[in-house]
Parts: C-alpha cells; structure tokens; sequence
C-alpha cells in the first residue's frame, strides 16, 4: 500500500467529483480504455465532453459511465479471463461473478453509445433491452474475453457524485464495427485517437492522466496486456488516499 500526497489527493478530489455536504455510497462504473498501435506510438482513444456538462466540462475522458445490473443477464461469445474476474472480486465490495459481468458489460455498452464502437464478434445477437439494441441492429455479439482491468478508483466521500469505477482496456482491432458518426448519446463531442504521451498533455481530468500512467507501466512491462496483471486501486482509507495494488 502506498501512501498518497496531498497533490494527489487533490488529483482525485478534481477527477472523480465535485464537494457536497452529504456522503453517497459508491455507485458502480466502468469505462473502456481502447487503445491502437501505429509504429511505435501506442494511441488511445478519448472524447471531449461536452461544455454544458455539469460533470467535467470540455475534458477529455475514456467513454463510460454507470454500469447497469441487468447487464448481467447479455448473451456473450465469451466470458471474461478467469484471471480478470478474480482481480474484479477483489478488494472491497466484493463482486460475485454476475456483478463483475455487469460491470465489465457496462463498459462495451457505453463505448457504443458514447463513441459508436461496437466490440465483439459478427455474429446474430438477439435482446430486448433498448440498451443494446445497435448490438442487434449490426450483428454483433459482445465478447468480454478482450478486456483487460487495469485500474480502480473510488470517489471520496462527501461528493456530489461518487462512483467505483473500474477501468478496461481493450485494442481496436477488437472492435467489430465503428459507426461513421458516433454513438446515440451524443456525450463526447469530439472522438481522436492520441499518442499516449499527448493524451496526457490533453486537457484531462487529474485522474484521468493517473490511470494512462498507470496503463503505460504495465504496457511497458507486458505489450500483450495479457490476463491477470496487477490492478492500481485509488482509494480513501482512514482519511488517508492510498493506492493499492489488487
């Protein structure tokens, strides 16, 4: 466990939400970090919320957002690493295998609907859910066998919004189809690939820039991003920030 400093606890304070009077019990999230190679560069893929937006303004940020429980119940073509599932049970809150389906699902849903790319496998899917109706519509069967969790975070408490976010990663060479004009929430105004080194240099939240630190450690000790690497886990403890290492 390694202690924080105060720059970094005002890092997350910044990134994660804003202050409020109340404290709220996490709320579960995920998002997807879907990164491509070109030469030597590894790009990753980020979008420019919009300005209106009472959270994080104009920033930059991976596509995601709230994980669904009834995601849980999506046809997969295949399941999460067993090594993956196991990091995802791991820590606080621990998730049974249908929550951590649910959560590592809500990350392919809100890469559709917020950046149009739908990842997983041509093939004929059939649900009812409005959710994952684009999935239907382009002969798509999700898969999580491409994922990777590379990180976790908490919001503080006394927040406005409090979320435990996990954070994927996945290539995109796994995508199966990428919609010419997005997707149908229209959050991210703004879709560009970048260099990870400029992704950090990008108007970002704090956290944000943390977690690429963090996916550029682990690409450089593994370039495959294989199953079961070490998870980075931001947190309140006993009124100290912390990163773990699940």
């Amino acid at each position: 466990m390694e202690r924080m400093t105060k720059a970094d606890v005002d890092k997350l304070d910044k990134g994660l939400a804003v202050r409020s009077g109340r404290a709220l019990r996490p709320r579960d999230a995920a998002t997807l970090i879907l990164l491509d190679r070109k030469a030597s560069d590894v790009l990753v893929l980020m979008g420019r919320r919009h300005a209106g937006h009472a959270f994080m303004p104009g920033k930059f940020v991976f596509p995601g957002g709230r994980t669904d429980p009834a995601d849980s119940r999506i046809v997969v073509a295949a399941a999460l690493p067993g090594d993956e599932e196991k990091k995802l049970a791991a820590g606080p809150g621990r998730a049974s295998p249908a929550r951590a389906r649910a959560i590592a699902l809500s990350a392919i849903r809100e890469t559709y609907e917020e950046a149009g790319l739908l990842i997983g496998r041509k093939g004929a899917f059939s649900t009812a859910k409005r959710d994952w109706q684009g999935f239907v519509e382009h002969g798509v069967v999700p898969s999580l066998d491409v994922l990777r969790f590379v990180a976790r975070a908490i919001t503080p408490p006394n927040r406005v919004r409090r979320f435990d976010t996990r954070f994927f990663s996945a290539w995109r060479h796994d995508v199966a189809v990428e919609l010419p004009d997005g997707g149908p929430t229209n959050e991210l105004e703004e879709l560009v690939w970048l260099p990870l080194a400029d992704a950090r240099k990008a108007d970002i939240p704090d956290i944000t820039g943390m977690i690429l630190e963090e996916v550029e450690k682990r690409l450089a000790d593994d370039p495959l991003l294989r199953p079961g690497g070490a998870v980075p886990f931001f947190r309140l403890v006993r009124n100290r920030f912390v990163r773990e290492v699940l």
